[in-house]
Protein backbone atom coordinates (compact mmCIF):
# COMPACT_ATOMS: atom_id res chain seq x y z
CA UNK A 1 0.00 0.00 0.00
CA UNK A 2 1.42 3.62 -0.59
CA UNK A 3 -0.18 7.23 -1.38
CA UNK A 4 0.14 9.11 -4.46
CA UNK A 5 -0.88 12.54 -4.96
CA UNK A 6 -4.05 13.12 -7.24
CA UNK A 7 -3.25 14.25 -11.16
CA UNK A 8 -3.19 18.19 -11.81
CA UNK A 9 -5.72 18.57 -14.09
CA UNK A 10 -7.64 21.66 -14.70
CA UNK A 11 -10.48 21.24 -12.09
CA UNK A 12 -7.37 20.30 -9.26
CA UNK A 13 -5.60 23.50 -9.78
CA UNK A 14 -9.08 25.44 -10.19
CA UNK A 15 -10.00 24.17 -6.58
CA UNK A 16 -6.33 25.17 -5.64
CA UNK A 17 -7.25 28.47 -6.16
CA UNK A 18 -10.04 27.82 -3.39
CA UNK A 19 -8.23 26.19 -1.00
CA UNK A 20 -5.59 28.71 -0.53
CA UNK A 21 -7.99 31.39 -0.36
CA UNK A 22 -7.71 32.98 2.95
CA UNK A 23 -11.51 33.30 3.87
CA UNK A 24 -10.97 29.03 3.83
CA UNK A 25 -8.74 29.07 6.54
CA UNK A 26 -10.76 31.81 8.57
CA UNK A 27 -13.44 29.94 8.97
CA UNK A 28 -11.66 26.95 9.56
CA UNK A 29 -9.79 28.45 12.37
CA UNK A 30 -13.00 30.36 13.66
CA UNK A 31 -15.06 26.14 13.41
CA UNK A 32 -11.79 24.78 15.51
CA UNK A 33 -12.66 24.52 18.56
CA UNK A 34 -16.06 25.96 18.13
CA UNK A 35 -19.32 24.15 19.74
CA UNK A 36 -21.89 22.24 17.89
CA UNK A 37 -24.01 24.72 17.96
CA UNK A 38 -21.95 27.61 16.43
CA UNK A 39 -21.02 24.97 13.51
CA UNK A 40 -24.59 24.56 12.63
CA UNK A 41 -25.32 28.08 12.93
CA UNK A 42 -21.97 28.62 10.50
CA UNK A 43 -23.60 25.48 8.32
CA UNK A 44 -26.85 27.40 8.25
CA UNK A 45 -25.06 30.96 7.33
CA UNK A 46 -23.00 29.27 4.54
CA UNK A 47 -25.85 27.53 2.67
CA UNK A 48 -26.50 30.88 1.45
CA UNK A 49 -30.24 31.70 2.05
CA UNK A 50 -29.34 34.68 3.55
CA UNK A 51 -26.20 37.12 3.85
CA UNK A 52 -27.99 39.61 6.25
CA UNK A 53 -26.20 39.84 9.51
CA UNK A 54 -29.77 41.18 11.28
CA UNK A 55 -31.67 38.07 10.32
CA UNK A 56 -29.07 35.90 11.49
CA UNK A 57 -29.12 37.87 14.84
CA UNK A 58 -33.02 37.24 15.00
CA UNK A 59 -32.88 33.09 14.48
CA UNK A 60 -29.64 32.46 16.60
CA UNK A 61 -31.17 34.42 19.89
CA UNK A 62 -29.50 32.05 21.98
CA UNK A 63 -25.87 32.32 20.32
CA UNK A 64 -26.23 36.02 19.38
CA UNK A 65 -28.70 37.65 21.35
CA UNK A 66 -27.68 39.96 24.63
CA UNK A 67 -28.96 37.17 26.75
CA UNK A 68 -26.38 34.14 25.68
CA UNK A 69 -23.93 32.50 26.99
CA UNK A 70 -20.35 34.88 26.56
CA UNK A 71 -18.55 31.46 25.44
CA UNK A 72 -20.84 30.61 23.02
CA UNK A 73 -21.72 34.32 22.25
CA UNK A 74 -17.87 34.85 21.68
CA UNK A 75 -17.48 31.54 19.63
CA UNK A 76 -20.28 32.45 17.45
CA UNK A 77 -19.79 36.15 17.02
CA UNK A 78 -16.00 34.87 15.72
CA UNK A 79 -17.32 32.37 13.23
CA UNK A 80 -20.39 35.00 11.69
CA UNK A 81 -18.49 37.35 9.44
CA UNK A 82 -16.76 34.81 7.91
CA UNK A 83 -19.53 32.75 7.37
CA UNK A 84 -21.54 35.52 5.55
CA UNK A 85 -18.59 36.39 3.51
CA UNK A 86 -19.03 32.61 1.76
CA UNK A 87 -22.93 32.64 1.94
CA UNK A 88 -22.30 36.22 -0.35
CA UNK A 89 -20.44 34.07 -3.03
CA UNK A 90 -22.02 33.32 -6.41
CA UNK A 91 -24.07 29.57 -5.56
CA UNK A 92 -21.62 28.13 -7.73
CA UNK A 93 -18.21 28.93 -5.55
CA UNK A 94 -20.44 29.08 -2.46
CA UNK A 95 -20.65 24.93 -3.15
CA UNK A 96 -16.64 24.81 -4.12
CA UNK A 97 -15.69 27.36 -0.77
CA UNK A 98 -17.94 25.21 1.75
CA UNK A 99 -16.12 21.81 0.52
CA UNK A 100 -12.51 24.12 1.00
CA UNK A 101 -13.53 24.59 4.58
CA UNK A 102 -14.52 21.32 5.74
CA UNK A 103 -11.62 19.76 4.53
CA UNK A 104 -9.37 22.52 5.59
CA UNK A 105 -11.24 22.02 9.32
CA UNK A 106 -10.52 18.14 8.88
CA UNK A 107 -6.66 18.92 8.32
CA UNK A 108 -6.40 21.32 11.14
CA UNK A 109 -7.47 19.66 13.24
CA UNK A 110 -5.66 15.94 12.35
CA UNK A 111 -2.96 18.17 12.21
CA UNK A 112 -3.08 18.80 16.53
CA UNK A 113 -2.12 14.90 16.68
CA UNK A 114 -0.17 14.12 13.53
CA UNK A 115 2.61 16.14 11.34
CA UNK A 116 1.76 13.77 8.12
CA UNK A 117 -1.72 15.05 7.25
CA UNK A 118 -1.77 15.65 3.49
CA UNK A 119 -4.23 16.77 1.10
CA UNK A 120 -5.80 15.35 -2.43
CA UNK A 121 -3.83 11.72 -1.81
CA UNK A 122 -4.61 8.54 -4.31
CA UNK A 123 -4.44 5.36 -2.39
CA UNK A 124 -2.29 2.46 -3.94
CA UNK A 125 -2.43 -1.05 -4.04
CA UNK A 126 0.06 -3.33 -5.55
CA UNK A 127 -2.29 -5.93 -8.24
CA UNK A 128 -5.34 -3.72 -7.67
CA UNK A 129 -6.14 -1.24 -10.86
CA UNK A 130 -5.35 2.30 -9.56
CA UNK A 131 -8.37 4.20 -8.55
CA UNK A 132 -8.84 7.59 -10.21
CA UNK A 133 -10.86 9.32 -7.01
CA UNK A 134 -8.38 11.08 -4.44
CA UNK A 135 -9.23 10.95 -0.53
CA UNK A 136 -9.22 14.80 0.59
CA UNK A 137 -7.19 14.14 3.62
CA UNK A 138 -4.64 11.39 4.57
CA UNK A 139 -2.90 10.84 7.63
CA UNK A 140 0.53 8.73 6.32
CA UNK A 141 2.20 8.20 9.54
CA UNK A 142 4.45 5.07 9.43
CA UNK A 143 2.03 2.36 10.41
CA UNK A 144 -1.39 4.08 11.02
CA UNK A 145 -2.77 5.70 7.66
CA UNK A 146 -5.95 6.92 7.66
CA UNK A 147 -7.97 8.28 5.26
CA UNK A 148 -11.04 10.64 5.09
CA UNK A 149 -13.43 11.93 2.10
CA UNK A 150 -15.51 15.13 3.49
CA UNK A 151 -19.09 16.26 2.52
CA UNK A 152 -20.65 19.34 3.28
CA UNK A 153 -23.87 17.67 3.85
CA UNK A 154 -25.99 14.33 4.30
CA UNK A 155 -26.63 14.03 0.36
CA UNK A 156 -22.91 13.79 0.19
CA UNK A 157 -23.15 10.64 1.47
CA UNK A 158 -24.19 7.56 -0.99
CA UNK A 159 -23.33 4.07 -2.19
CA UNK A 160 -20.19 5.31 -4.49
CA UNK A 161 -18.55 6.64 -1.96
CA UNK A 162 -19.17 4.11 0.87
CA UNK A 163 -18.01 1.73 -1.49
CA UNK A 164 -15.09 3.60 -2.19
CA UNK A 165 -14.12 3.74 1.22
CA UNK A 166 -14.58 0.20 2.19
CA UNK A 167 -12.48 -0.92 -0.74
CA UNK A 168 -9.53 0.84 0.58
CA UNK A 169 -9.87 -0.53 3.85
CA UNK A 170 -10.02 -3.97 2.70
CA UNK A 171 -7.42 -3.95 -0.01
CA UNK A 172 -5.21 -2.45 2.98
CA UNK A 173 -6.66 -5.55 5.30
CA UNK A 174 -5.03 -7.82 2.80
CA UNK A 175 -1.55 -6.32 3.05
CA UNK A 176 -1.92 -6.54 6.79
CA UNK A 177 -2.67 -2.67 7.06
CA UNK A 178 -4.78 -1.58 9.78
CA UNK A 179 -6.62 1.47 7.32
CA UNK A 180 -8.94 3.29 9.21
CA UNK A 181 -11.24 4.96 6.90
CA UNK A 182 -13.73 7.65 7.59
CA UNK A 183 -16.16 10.53 6.39
CA UNK A 184 -16.26 13.92 7.78
CA UNK A 185 -20.44 15.35 7.16
CA UNK A 186 -20.40 18.93 8.01
CA UNK A 187 -23.67 17.63 8.95
CA UNK A 188 -26.11 17.07 11.63
CA UNK A 189 -25.77 13.50 12.86
CA UNK A 190 -29.35 12.89 12.41
CA UNK A 191 -29.52 13.99 8.98
CA UNK A 192 -26.24 11.24 8.45
CA UNK A 193 -27.55 8.66 9.90
CA UNK A 194 -31.00 9.05 8.06
CA UNK A 195 -28.90 9.10 4.82
CA UNK A 196 -26.88 6.54 5.97
CA UNK A 197 -29.86 3.74 6.44
CA UNK A 198 -30.85 4.83 2.92
CA UNK A 199 -27.56 3.27 1.67
CA UNK A 200 -26.97 -0.64 0.68
CA UNK A 201 -23.10 -0.11 0.08
CA UNK A 202 -20.46 -1.63 3.40
CA UNK A 203 -20.21 0.62 5.64
CA UNK A 204 -19.30 -1.75 9.05
CA UNK A 205 -16.37 -0.14 8.57
CA UNK A 206 -16.76 3.30 7.91
CA UNK A 207 -16.61 6.39 10.58
CA UNK A 208 -18.96 9.21 10.01
CA UNK A 209 -17.73 12.31 11.44
CA UNK A 210 -20.22 14.68 12.40
CA UNK A 211 -20.70 18.23 13.35
CA UNK A 212 -21.33 17.03 16.89
CA UNK A 213 -18.29 15.13 16.76
CA UNK A 214 -16.03 16.01 14.44
CA UNK A 215 -13.56 17.40 17.43
CA UNK A 216 -12.81 13.31 17.95
CA UNK A 217 -10.17 13.89 14.76
CA UNK A 218 -7.76 15.80 17.15
CA UNK A 219 -7.49 12.51 19.37
CA UNK A 220 -6.98 9.61 17.51
CA UNK A 221 -8.21 7.39 14.74
CA UNK A 222 -11.97 7.10 14.83
CA UNK A 223 -13.37 3.63 15.79
CA UNK A 224 -15.48 2.15 12.92
CA UNK A 225 -19.49 3.07 13.42
CA UNK A 226 -21.75 5.15 11.80
CA UNK A 227 -23.76 8.13 13.56
CA UNK A 228 -26.72 7.95 15.77
CA UNK A 229 -29.22 10.24 16.42
CA UNK A 230 -28.14 11.22 19.90
CA UNK A 231 -24.32 11.60 18.37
Amino acid sequence: MRFQDAAKDARAVVYAGIQADPLVGAVADALCDAPPSVRLLARAVMNGESDDEATWRTIFPTLLGPAADPVLRASAEAVLPHALQVAARGASARDQFRGAIVEELTARLLARRSGSVKRERRVLFDGVPAEIHPYDVTVEDAGRPEVYDCKWGARGINDDVLHQLDDARRHAAEDDVRLPVSLVVFDTARSCAVRVDRTYAPRDGTTVLTLETVDGLAHGAPAPGGPGPGA
